[in-house]
């Protein structure tokens, strides 16, 4: 237990000491490093605004692009079915002759 209390006293104080040896920033520096970080933070944003706007852009355009192919394929295996079926009742109306 004594050896615990000597080791905390000890940890204190050695910290305590390395914090004298830090150095401060001026209020100076501080403000231009808090600037400089907002800054950065601002610009970083609205780059990663703009490529958002861009890929949901292009992700909305291809899938409407895609949806419309398959519109069209769709009509036109439709359109298929219908003649085949025309055709069928053709030949059987004829075979039934």
């Amino acid at each position: 237990m004594a050896k615990e209390t000597k080791n905390k006293k000890h940890f204190f104080k050695d910290f305590k000491a390395e914090l004298k040896k830090v150095i401060w920033p001026t209020p100076k520096q501080l403000i231009n490093s808090t600037i400089a970080v907002i800054v950065i933070v601002l610009i970083t944003s609205a780059i990663v605004f703009v490529l958002d706007l861009a890929f949901d852009g292009m992700n909305n355009y291809g899938i409407n692009k895609i949806k419309a192919k398959l519109v069209n394929e769709t009509s036109e295996v439709s359109e298929a079915i219908v003649d085949n079926t025309v055709e069928n009742e053709i030949r059987e109306e004829s075979t039934a002759e």
